[in-house]
């Protein structure tokens, strides 16, 4: 596999190797891609959260358990209960 980074990026591997931490430009990477995979699968794990919410309020509309707020300062009083 061949990988071609803008110079930008090389310098900041390179950066990341001179700092000791890693033993070469590989390691870089590889942790790069473990902590991309990481972050996808904590917003997978977010997005999945948001819809079961999201799934909840939509049940609780259609039940009519709602509430209307008309000002700000009663949006401001309904957050400050929460």
């Amino acid at each position: 596999m061949h990988v071609s980074l803008t110079p930008k990026l090389t310098r900041f591997v390179k950066a990341k190797v001179q700092t000791g931490l890693y033993n070469n430009a590989s390691e870089v990477i590889r942790e790069s891609l473990r902590l991309m995979r990481e972050h996808d699968e904590v917003r997978r794990l977010k997005l999945d959260r948001l819809r079961e919410e999201l799934l909840k309020g939509e049940n609780a509309l259609e039940a009519g358990r709602s509430v209307v707020l008309k000002s700000d300062r009663e949006l401001a009083e309904f957050f400050a209960r929460l």
